[in-house]
């Protein structure tokens, strides 16, 4: 009742500028409000007047108030009669402001509404992958990093360095090994095998390159490498002879006899294991072969010096033959010049052939035919390990979360996109047949339309010469992407290892990514995830991902990083 009889005395006033005045005094937030007022009892005219004249002290607080805050504001409260020339200036600044801002809104608003708009990654129609294109950083085909760094190779033997290579009738015996594997692991084995003959003081023969498996390749040494060179460059370090001496006539028995074979040498084994039960062996029977040997000597339970002669085999005593030398400049060159201007151009070292998909026990995007069918490939390749199936999907989840699978043509296209590089980049592709065919390198194809491999470079007649071994293919494939600009890596390998490291070693402007597949693993499981937010994510992550010199710690691959015993600071 007492709202609504101060309404009615409202209306009751004859003045204009007393309704103004009462309407004031009734919204005010400063002042007691209408049933305040009545709660006094008494007819409302005369309880106005009586607040008004007993209260001297509340309205010049009123007042005092009002006036601290600005003209427009007090205005808009109607503290301040809005006709008043105070007023209107204030109303025409609050307006200017209020205009500034409007225009202000305006123009931020499209960026805001394409950050919140960003597409959630990248979307896929039919079989091509679409992803928005981003700005170019200008350390895109740079080490960024470079300048922080100053390491410089130091592997090769001194001046002042003096041999002590034994002589013939000094040698401990004679040592031979079969160098299995691809290309990449009989690199590796032959600089393992320099230095245990270093080690033992003993001699080595030539090493054979064992026909593997999956490559079915009877390559020799001398089909690869140059033998001159590599036994010349090591004359003051090993001893090392191209055949097996003529005084030996039981050649047949070097891999068949248990007698003449030293086996069960454990992975990384030490120097002092060779010292202790290799050495006696080979002083008995003056010539034994070795096997299995591949990763049969360790990193950090070696002598310094053995570790660097190592780097020296593997940077400067192993050389291709010229005619693979050769041929590698020219596909390098025709990358550079495919555009009719020199670009730098990316190489592509991808991990995705069905043997590395199986052996891997990930899961990957396919059909339910698919799956069924790599599913059967790998119950009848690795039966133990594939168990009756039940335990894989928990443990392909797991793998993918750390960054342990493969990453598929797709997803390393995303990552190149993220990074930077257009669709202008000009990419070569080194890799096997890829798991999935022409389909499952579509997107990465239809993004990077750019993307050649040796095939497409030179002709049929050009490369005829070197097919004849596989080994030789692999090695223009290594030499091209020791060449490149940049080189990018999808999954773990000898290739990539021997690759990135002597990136480093010639050079520490080199830039070599090798991508967070966890990383991957994570964004593409974020529903929320937009494309700005995860190319900001790929750059900072792979900041530190550009292939510099590490420092080194127990057990790290020499391979890949020779820092500590082939490289100095400058």
């Amino acid at each position: 009742m007492a709202e609504l009889r101060h309404s009615a005395a409202a209306r009751a006033s004859n003045s204009p500028a007393k309704r103004d005045s009462d309407a004031s005094a009734a919204s005010s937030p400063f002042l007691p409000s209408p049933s305040t007022r009545g709660s006094r009892g008494g007819d409302d005219d005369d309880d106005g007047k009586d607040v008004h004249r007993s209260s001297p002290l509340l309205s010049h607080h009123h007042h005092k108030r009002a006036h601290l805050l600005t003209s427009p504001f007090r205005s808009l409260l109607a503290l301040e009669d809005p006709r008043s020339p105070a007023a209107s200036s204030s109303y025409r600044i609050l307006l200017a402001l209020l205009a500034l801002l409007l225009a202000a809104g305006i123009f931020c608003a499209p960026l805001l509404w394409s950050r919140l708009n960003t597409p959630y990654l990248c979307h896929k129609e039919g079989i091509t992958l679409h992803c928005p294109e981003t700005k170019e950083p200008p350390s895109l085909w740079e080490n960024p990093r470079a300048a922080t760094t100053s390491w410089k190779p130091c592997a090769e033997r001194r001046s002042n360095e003096p041999s002590d290579v034994p002589s013939v009738n000094e040698t401990s015996g004679y040592i031979f090994i079969h160098a299995e594997g691809g290309l990449n692991q009989q690199r590796i084995a032959i600089c393992n095998a320099v230095a245990i003959a270093k080690i033992m003081r003993a001699t080595l023969i030539l090493p054979v390159l064992k026909q593997d498996q999956i490559w079915k390749d009877q390559t020799k040494f001398e089909d690869i490498f140059d033998v001159d060179h590599f036994i010349n460059y090591l004359k003051d370090d090993v001893r090392i002879v191209r055949d097996i001496p003529d005084w030996f006539t039981e050649k047949d028995e070097l891999f068949t006899s248990i007698k003449r074979t030293v086996k069960n040498i454990p992975k990384y084994a030490s120097a002092q294991f060779y010292i202790d039960n290799v050495l006696p062996r080979i002083k008995e029977k003056k010539i034994m072969s070795i096997k299995p040997f591949v990763d049969r000597l360790g990193y950090d339970n070696v002598p310094m010096e053995i570790n660097r002669l190592r780097c020296r085999v593997n940077y400067h005593a192993l050389k291709f033959l010229p005619d693979i030398e050769e041929m590698a400049d020219k596909l390098a060159a025709r990358m550079r010049n495919r555009t009719g201007n020199i670009n730098p151009y990316m190489a592509l070292h991808l991990r995705f052939e069905k043997g590395m998909v199986g052996l891997s026990f990930c899961d990957f995007a396919g059909t339910r035919e698919e799956k069924a069918m790599m599913a059967a490939y790998r119950q009848k390749e690795w039966p133990r390990r594939y168990k009756n199936g039940s335990h894989l999907w928990p443990l392909a989840l797991q793998k993918r979360k750390e960054g342990r699978c493969p990453l598929e043509p797709g997803e390393i296209a995303v990552i190149l996109r993220a990074l930077g590089y257009t669709s202008g980049t000009q990419i070569y592709v080194a890799s096997g047949q890829v798991y999935g065919g022409k389909n499952r390198m579509a997107p990465l194809r239809n993004m990077f339309p750019n993307l050649v491999t040796k095939e497409e470079l030179a002709s049929a007649e050009e490369l005829a010469p070197f097919r004849r071994h596989v080994t030789s293919l692999a090695a223009l494939d290594f030499l091209v992407c020791l060449r490149s600009d940049v080189f990018v890596m999808t999954h773990g390998g000898n290739f990539a290892k021997l690759i990135i490291g002597a990136r480093r070693y010639a050079g520490h402007r080199l830039k070599s990514v090798k991508p967070d597949k966890g990383l991957m693993s994570k964004s593409l499981g974020d529903p929320d995830m937009g494309w700005a937010s995860f190319a900001e994510d790929v750059v900072v992550t792979h900041r530190t991902r550009t292939g510099l010199p590490e420092p080194t710690f127990p057990s790290y691959d020499l391979w890949e990083n020779p820092l500590t015993p082939c490289m100095c600071r400058a």
